[in-house]
């Protein structure tokens, strides 16, 4: 091709791009004799304002000329010869494993010999500006530099008016619908709408593989690698996971099962996953193992995007371009919206390998093709510290036990690679070699941010050290911290709670009175495990309309699903109370929604504590679905003195003259009046500007009384009733 010299000239030994420009030149050959044949017939070839306007002869001539039903150009004896060549010099080129993309485009976009002219035709303004001035000459509109349908049609030899040849330009027809070629200028008859090669295909054709920016926000890039990479065959993709090579076994599951249904012609599969479930990096390495590159979609985004089917479109074009599966997650996102059900019909419907990944059932009105259904594996403790280790870009301290710590976290493939890295730069900030709080500080950055809005959100700040508790109770504890961080093994690898649909969740009642340490407990728990603690705002629970509270509760464990944390019921005798007998339809609605949380808490899978003051509310279905049920008494007069040092531990220094044993034996206090009493003195202490003295703490004690409305009589206060006020 004569206008591709220098640069080019020196590419074209690439077989592919050589194969693209010898057929080009053949359609070159075609617009020159084109042009030629114009001029033979032009009355006016020295006409300077040619293409501008319509002369008086111009028209005269047209009218003479009656319908134009033939070609502008018919193929000449020697095309066929050139043609043969440029097809040899491809056939040598792939059997020196140099595939043609132009050869490999027909074939997966199912292209006829005259959609490969007509897309040629339509692509040399793209490679040579001056045939934009060859086009508008041939147009005889100087301002309509693209070829017309017409032009194409006539360039190809063929008429107008063959049917034939203008349905391989409807929207149906694969270039078009395959977004190989855009028809612009709707409006225009059809001879006269404009074809245009999209810059992505040319883009591709020429060997580049970047993505289209269009879609780049909507894939999944992996550790290590952009969103789209070199992968199997011409195509592009992401690997099998994070840092793990295609296949690689490291806990994500067996793909070899899934790639084989692949390879043999499935196009379309449903991974259904659990929280922490390997179901993407399962996909992705099934995708590759068949010889698909990998495209990971994020269908969150493609949910919020402002036009979600040509997104699709798009991302179609994209994966038969670069001979590509696409592994689309989370489903659940084009599933929350009725109005997305349409969206969700066009990704199973793409005519390319899919693999859809999420944590709904699957409904059979989304697809007039069935998907092969699956279940994806969560990813076991073992696993996850592998994939931790592999992910995390130092040597990993030899004393540090990652599987210990990770195991109350449930994360996907994906989340635990970025957990590793916000564990590097924790590590990195603080100018410390990696520790346990490090690992747990990045794990906890991979919470979403959903239940925020329905919770609040507790960054644990108390250990089992400021806890006093009786031994049983400090020891049920403990095992409900143990059944939390063992349940994948117990539940999961062990299979001791088989049937029924049930998940691998740990609940737990703690009863007793007001401010004997119920929260503070559960904020230990969540602090021995790293994990956050999400107390449950009741406001955002209870509803007057019928049917809300089970809508808002289901909100709750949804956005929980979604996170590593401890969820916390504060006043659980609230939304967890008895069933009753039915006497009118208020008894009736009130037992839906206690049947509704039985059935909800045992398909929970993550850790629940309830805590209320009166056990004796609860309905009894919902202790035999607890594991633990944990009382706090009031505390004796030993734990009451432990507890009036550690509350008053901050302003003891300079206090001489404390009876602490007396207020230990003389007032029976909770913890949690305790510290009451505690910040009071201090803020009497502050006033005054001397420490804390026992007069103050008579005081505090009397206000507390007061608030309890408790009598305060002088035999309780003893020798220390004259500082009473």
């Amino acid at each position: 091709m004569t206008a591709l010299t220098g640069p080019a000239a020196s590419a074209a030994s690439d077989g592919s791009l050589r194969h693209l420009l010898d057929r080009a030149m053949l359609v070159e050959q075609r617009v020159r004799r084109a042009v030629h044949a114009r001029q033979l017939t032009d009355p006016a070839p020295d006409d300077a304002f040619r293409g501008l306007y319509l002369s008086d002869e111009t028209i005269h001539r047209l009218l003479d000329a009656g319908p134009r039903m033939f070609a502008v150009t018919a193929p000449d004896s020697t095309d066929a010869g050139l043609l043969a060549e440029a097809e040899s010099r491809a056939d040598a080129a792939e059997a020196a494993s140099r595939p043609t993309r132009l050869r490999a485009l027909a074939h997966d976009f199912r292209l006829s010999p005259l959609d490969v002219e007509i897309l040629l035709i339509a692509l040399l303004p793209d490679l040579d500006d001056r045939f934009e001035q060859f086009y508008g000459y041939l147009n005889d509109d100087v301002t309509r530099r693209r070829p017309t349908t017409g032009l194409a049609l006539g360039l190809c030899g063929l008429s107008p008016a063959d049917a034939a040849a203008r349905n391989r330009l409807s929207p149906q027809a694969p270039l078009r619908a395959g977004g190989l070629l855009l028809v612009e200028e709707p409006d225009r008859p059809f001879l006269a709408r404009a074809l245009r090669v999209p810059d992505r295909v040319t883009a591709h054709l020429l060997g580049d593989d970047t993505a289209d920016p269009r879609i780049v926000e909507l894939l999944v890039p992996r550790q290590g690698a952009p969103a789209v990479e070199a992968g199997a065959g011409t195509g592009v993709g992401t690997g099998a996971g994070p840092g793990v090579a295609p296949g690689a076994d490291l806990g994500v599951g067996d793909p070899a099962p899934l790639a084989r249904a692949l390879a043999t012609g499935v196009s379309l599969a449903y991974l259904r996953e659990e929280q922490g479930g390997a179901g993407s990096a399962l996909a992705a390495a099934a995708v590759a193992r068949a010889g698909h590159g990998v495209l990971a979609v994020d269908l969150d985004r493609v949910a919020r995007d402002v036009n979600p089917a040509e997104a699709i479109r798009i991302l179609t074009r994209e994966a038969r371009l670069t001979s590509s599966g696409l592994v689309c997650a989370p489903l659940d996102a084009l599933t929350r919206e009725p109005d997305r059900i349409d969206v969700v019909r066009a990704v199973t419907d793409v005519p390319v390998p899919t693999v859809l990944v999420g944590r709904v059932p699957w409904d059979a009105a989304w697809s007039a093709r069935p998907p092969l259904l699956l279940h994806a594996p969560r990813v076991e403790p073992t696993s996850r510290a592998a994939l931790w280790t592999t992910a995390y870009p130092e040597p990993v301290p030899p004393d540090l036990d990652v599987t210990h710590v990770l195991s109350p976290f449930l994360l996907t493939p994906d989340q635990i690679a970025r957990a590793a890295r916000a564990a590097a730069q924790t590590a990195t900030l603080d100018g410390d070699a990696l520790r346990p709080h490090h690992i747990r500080a990045g794990a906890r950055s991979q919470n979403a941010a959903g239940l925020d809005r329905l919770a609040r959100r507790t960054e644990p700040a108390v250990t089992w050290r400021d806890l006093v508790l009786p031994p049983d109770t400090h020891a049920q504890l403990r095992e409900l911290a143990a059944r939390a961080r063992h349940r994948d093994r117990v539940l999961g690898e062990w299979g001791m709670r088989p049937g029924g649909g049930r998940g691998r969740g740990v609940t737990a009642l703690f009863a007793g009175d007001s401010g004997t340490g119920k929260t503070m407990s559960a904020e230990v728990i969540a602090a021995d495990l790293g994990l956050d603690l999400y107390t449950v705002d009741l406001a955002t629970v209870i509803d007057k309309y019928v049917g809300e509270m089970e809508k808002n509760l289901e909100r709750i464990f949804s956005e929980a699903a979604g996170i590593n944390g401890v969820l916390l019921f504060d006043e659980a005798d609230a939304i967890f109370g008895k069933r009753s007998e039915v006497r009118d339809a208020h008894d009736r609605y009130a037992n839906v929604e206690s049947a509704y949380l039985l059935q909800r808490m045992e398909t929970f899978d993550g850790l629940a504590v309830l805590a209320t003051n009166l056990r004796a509310n609860l309905d009894d279905a919902f202790t035999r679905r607890l594991d633990l049920v944990i009382d706090f008494p009031l505390p004796d007069t030993a734990q009451r003195r432990a507890l009036w040092d550690r509350c008053l531990a901050p302003i003891l220094p300079g206090t001489t003259d404390l009876d602490l044993d007396f207020c230990a034996e003389s007032f029976e206090l909770s913890g949690g009046n305790i510290r009451s009493v505690a910040v009071t003195a201090a803020y009497l202490s502050a006033d005054s500007g001397s420490p804390v003295t026992m007069a103050n703490l008579i005081h505090a004690i009397q206000r507390e009384y007061q608030k309890l409305g408790r009598l305060t009589l002088a035999s309780e206060f003893g020798p220390y009733v004259s500082l009473l006020v």
